[in-house]
């Protein structure tokens, strides 16, 4: 597994847009809507600057990445030149490069979401459980948050936590996670996890871990 980045150009898009970008890269490329491909292909949200509305400018420093196996490269280098149109927004997209995954002892994940579980407590078990189940014997953490209102300008007046606590919007409808942090990673540990990840929903942005800065 590999990060392959494109650059990206436009002018906005929405903060939230997993699931937008997911559309736009399956009416593009028919094969990674498959089920299977999903599950192998991991998309990290398209990083920018944040403004109002919950929207993100593109700037300079904005990327468009998948987590894919290295024989898939050339499947997606057909995205070159192509415009992905990102709910109301579009994107022309660059020439792209390549980087290896790096084993790091701390990874981060800006949002994971495992089906059912929605409270922090249940969610941080569970998060162990599928630790378990890859082998891995590091230790999960939620990241508490600095601040009432989000990074993307919102409130959680529903379910008060002091834990960053994240929505994904699919179809209208909140899918509820969480950002979590993974500490005492071997190196063998660390690949396993940024390569398969935990949670659903990778091709959307969730469950895709990076070193820890």
């Amino acid at each position: 597994m590999l990060d392959l980045m494109f650059s990206v150009s436009g002018d906005k898009i929405p903060a939230d847009h997993g699931y937008y970008l997911h559309s736009a890269l399956s009416d593009l490329l028919p094969f990674h809507h498959d089920e299977k491909q999903r599950g192998n292909t991991g998309v990290h949200p398209i990083s920018g600057t944040l403004c109002c509305e919950r929207m993100l400018s593109i700037n300079s420093g904005s990327k468009l990445i998948l987590r894919i196996a290295a024989d898939r490269v050339a499947d997606y280098l057909e995205l070159c030149g192509k415009r992905l149109n990102i709910g109301n927004h579009s994107v022309s997209v660059g020439i792209p490069s390549s980087r290896k995954l790096i084993p790091a002892v701390a990874l981060w994940s800006r949002l994971v979401t495992i089906k059912g579980f929605t409270t922090p407590t249940e969610f941080l078990d569970a998060a162990h459980r599928q630790l378990h189940e890859l082998d891995i014997g590091a230790m999960a953490h939620l990241v508490t948050r600095r601040s009432p209102v989000s990074t993307e300008r919102r409130t959680d007046n529903l379910a008060r936590s002091p834990f960053v606590k994240r929505t994904l919007d699919i179809k209208g409808r909140n899918v509820v996670g969480f950002s979590l942090v993974v500490t005492e990673l071997t190196a063998e540990e660390s690949l396993r996890l940024q390569t398969q990840g935990i949670g659903g929903r990778r091709s959307m942005g969730c469950g895709i871990f990076v070193p820890l800065r």
